[in-house]
C-alpha cells in the first residue's frame, strides 16, 4: 500500500505518481466509485495496492482534497464537474505587449481563485517589449492589494529564476489569454515541459466537447504544473452575488465600515468602498470588474 497523485486519466486508466515517484496505471476499484459522491480527478491524492497477482495497480482511497476548480457539468443543471483537485496556486500570465494586456479578464481570473480559496500571483510577460513603468503602471494595483506580480522576459531571462522559486512544492494553474507567452515561459523555466504536456493535452482532449480534461506535469524540483483549457471553462457560474465583495481583497477590507451590512458597494450612501474609490485608494477599474462580475453573478442566478 502507498500513497499516489493521479497525473491524467479517465474511465479505467489513471496514471499515477507514487510518493517514491515512480508512475504508474491504475484502475479504480469498484467501491471507490460509488462512495459518497466523489469522483475521481487529475490532482486527487489517493491510496494505491498492488495487486498480489501482478495484474498491476488498484486505488482504493480518494483522499480529502484541500481545494479543487470545477466547471458546471454539462449532464446537469446545478452539478459541477471537478477539473483538478489539491490546486495550490492560480498562476495568471498576461502579457505587457503583443498582445496588450486585459485587466478585465484579469480580474475575472483572481476572482474565481478568490472564490475557492486558491491563492493566485500575477505575471506579466514580454516586459522587454516596454518600459519596465509600464508594467508598474498597469499592474501595480494587484501588487498593493496584496497579490505577488511577477515582471518577466524569456528573450532576457528576467524574473524567472523568482518565478521558478515560486512554484517549487506547490501545484500551479497557469492561465491567461492565448499570445502571451505561457508555452514559452514554461519552456524557459523547464525545457521540455511544454511540448509533452501539449501533446498529452491534445490527446486527451481531441474531439471531446462534453468533458475538460486536464495533466499534471511534475516538476523536476518538486510540484506540478496543470495544464488545463483554461479558466474560462470554469467561469463564474459557482460565485454567488452576495458573496462577490469576499474576492476583491481591496473592497474585503473596507466592506465592515460601510452604513449598511448588505451595501453593495455601486450606488449606497455612506460606502466606504465608493469614498475609497474616490481618494484613489482603490483602483477604479477593479470596481468596474465588480460591477460587470456582480451583474454577471446575479444573471447566472437567475437561470
Amino acid at each position: 500500500m502507498t500513497r499516489g497523485v493521479v497525473l491524467h486519466g479517465t474511465g479505467g486508466a489513471w496514471h499515477v505518481q507514487r510518493e517514491d515517484g515512480a508512475d504508474v496505471v491504475a484502475a479504480l476499484r469498484g467501491r471507490v466509485k460509488h462512495e459518497g459522491g466523489v469522483k475521481l480527478a487529475v490532482g486527487d491524492e489517493v491510496v494505491l495496492v498492488e495487486d498480489g497477482q501482478g495484474s498491476g495497480w488498484a486505488i482504493t482511497e480518494i483522499l480529502h482534497r484541500r481545494s479543487r476548480l470545477a466547471r458546471r457539468d454539462p449532464a446537469r443543471t446545478r452539478g459541477e464537474r471537478v477539473i483538478v483537485a489539491n490546486v495550490d496556486q492560480v498562476v495568471a500570465v498576461f502579457a505587457l505587449r503583443q498582445p496588450e494586456p486585459h485587466p478585465a479578464m484579469l480580474d475575472r481570473f483572481l476572482v474565481i481563485a478568490e472564490a475557492n480559496a486558491i491563492a493566485a500571483r500575477v505575471v506579466v510577460n514580454k516586459v522587454d517589449l516596454a518600459d519596465e513603468a509600464e508594467a508598474l503602471r498597469l499592474f501595480g494595483a494587484y501588487e498593493r492589494i496584496g497579490y505577488p506580480v511577477h515582471l518577466t522576459s524569456c528573450r532576457t531571462g528576467k524574473g524567472l529564476d523568482a518565478l521558478r522559486a515560486a512554484l517549487v512544492g506547490r501545484t500551479s494553474v497557469f492561465t491567461g489569454p492565448s499570445g502571451v507567452g505561457k508555452s514559452s515561459l514554461l519552456n524557459a523555466l523547464y525545457p521540455g515541459l511544454v511540448l509533452r504536456v501539449g501533446e498529452i493535452s491534445a490527446s486527451v482532449n481531441k474531439g471531446r466537447h462534453t468533458t475538460v480534461g486536464a495533466f499534471l506535469h511534475p516538476l523536476p524540483d518538486g510540484g506540478f504544473v496543470v495544464d488545463t483549457p483554461g479558466l474560462r471553462e470554469i467561469g463564474m457560474w459557482g460565485v454567488p452575488s452576495q458573496g462577490l465583495d469576499d474576492c476583491f481583497p481591496e473592497i474585503r477590507a473596507l466592506r465592515d465600515e460601510c452604513r449598511f451590512a448588505d451595501c453593495s458597494h455601486l450606488n449606497e450612501p455612506a460606502c466606504a468602498v465608493q469614498a475609497a474609490v474616490a481618494r484613489g485608494d482603490v483602483s477604479a477599474a477593479r470596481m468596474v470588474s465588480y460591477e460587470k462580475l456582480l451583474e454577471e453573478a446575479k444573471q447566472s442566478e437567475r437561470y
